[in-house]
């Protein structure tokens, strides 16, 4: 059987339908969740799993890069449990002493310490490896678990009940799913970040990001987890993209994405690594997604409007919270397109302003002290037309903080950021 090479795919090809028809109906394709912190930027490009030891790549029959679009596209697994292995490396610089990414936010950025909060997990995943357990049964039965040394934190639904569990604080959050939560409003039970924690999903997004922008290959085949693989390969074509190429390892019998690798354009190891370890497509038992707090733990329960979790929840009650920055009410505007694509959010003007980082938090204070100081480890300050600001910057996205409250954010370059901010005035 001869090996299969790298097969270049067709210019313009149509990935954005990678996500089906029936797909669509289930998983909502968010273009950019846009941060209000640093700690939005990172759960926003957040990644999972290094790549797997192999026993050499498997000989598999040679396939087209549109065909193999074609083959995601028509994949429609629903039912899966596995481990995947989370890896960041965004460049994060280290925050000064005594100052954490929640901390800095200050009230609304997400939980505290012993709070069941999904959106304070978020931050523990911007950088390092992290282990986590994942289980599906259609879009009404989900499990993700962040699995640590001495502790584990899950997000349960099961039906219309959705469960937050820590461990290691022992508190639980609880939410009945609104009954309009029914179909196209489905994938918002899990939290942003968590939910959107597969190889699948990244994938989907990258692919409906490449259309007309973006050069696709198939870039020979792997082992991923146990199963057989096709190495698809989008490499950008836009000068302002961030982003050297996204590798996405599809598996040969299914379609399902089991890897999910960028790298930067300025080289070096994966930004973002996803990956399953191990993986099953049968049907989990129905006890993975029944949950019941243990003795003792304390429970808070979802409220109604903007007091269920750390911001406005525009679905009612029940709605777990969001990471900071993806929820509807927030919603960015964007400019640009594919790759190129930047996020525009107004953070509100003031001294709160978090260009400025002055008066962050409750009345300014000590949230607002943490909150320079995490701004001035990250990045340096700018001038333009558009008045004053700072720039934030990773090794994969790049974030624009005006003075006057103005947030611009991308996988894109600090010029093309600027670029966009004057374009504004």
């Amino acid at each position: 059987m001869a090996r299969n090479q790298p097969t270049p795919g067709a210019d313009g090809h149509e990935p954005a339908g990678a996500t089906g028809p029936s797909g669509a109906g289930r998983h909502k394709a968010v273009r950019y969740a846009v941060p209000v912190a640093v700690a939005g930027v990172a759960a926003a490009t957040i990644g999972i799993g290094s790549a797997l030891a192999t026993s050499g790549d498997p000989d598999l029959p040679k396939i087209s890069a549109q065909d193999l679009l074609a083959k995601v596209a028509a994949s429609d697994v629903q039912q899966f449990s596995g481990s995947v292995r989370v890896t960041t490396d965004l460049g994060l610089p280290s925050l000064p002493s005594g100052v954490s990414l929640g901390g800095a936010m200050g009230k609304g950025g997400g939980a505290g310490k012993g709070d069941a909060n999904p959106a304070g997990k978020l931050t523990e995943l911007a950088s390092g490896s992290h282990t986590l357990r994942v289980a599906a049964d259609g879009p009404d039965k989900q499990r993700v678990s962040i699995v640590e040394r001495a502790a584990e934190y899950s997000v349960v639904r099961d039906g219309q009940q959705v469960w937050a569990y820590d461990s290691g604080s022992n508190t639980a959050y609880h939410a009945t799913a609104p009954k309009d939560a029914a179909g196209a409003k489905k994938e918002r039970e899990l939290p942003h970040g968590l939910a959107d924690a597969s190889p699948q999903e990244l994938a989907k997004k990258a692919l409906a990001a490449a259309q007309g922008t973006t050069d696709v290959a198939v870039d020979g085949t792997a082992k991923v987890a146990g199963r057989d693989a096709y190495r698809l390969t989008l490499t950008p074509k836009q000068s302002e993209s961030t982003i050297g190429s996204v590798r996405i390892a599809v598996d040969a019998k299914n379609g399902v994405p089991l890897k999910f690798t960028v790298t930067p354009k300025g080289g070096g190891k994966a930004a973002v690594d996803v990956a399953f370890t191990k993986v099953s497509f049968d049907r989990p038992s129905a006890s993975t997604f029944s949950f019941t707090p243990p003795k003792g733990a304390k429970v808070t329960e979802g409220r109604q409007g903007k007091d269920a979790g750390h911001g406005t929840d525009d679905h009612g009650k029940g709605r777990l919270p969001a990471a900071p920055g993806t929820d509807a009410a927030s919603a960015p505007k964007t400019t640009g397109t594919g790759w190129a694509t930047i996020a525009e959010l107004d953070a509100g003007k003031g001294p709160g302003a978090m260009g400025s980082g002055k008066g962050v938090g409750p009345k300014g204070g000590a949230h607002g002290k943490d909150a320079e100081k995490l701004l001035d480890s990250f990045g340096g300050k700018v001038t333009g037309s558009f008045g004053s600001g700072r720039i934030v910057s990773t090794r994969l996205v790049n974030v624009l903080l005006t003075d006057d409250g103005k947030v611009y954010a991308g996988a894109v370059t600090k010029e093309a950021l600027l670029k966009a901010a004057e374009a504004h005035r």
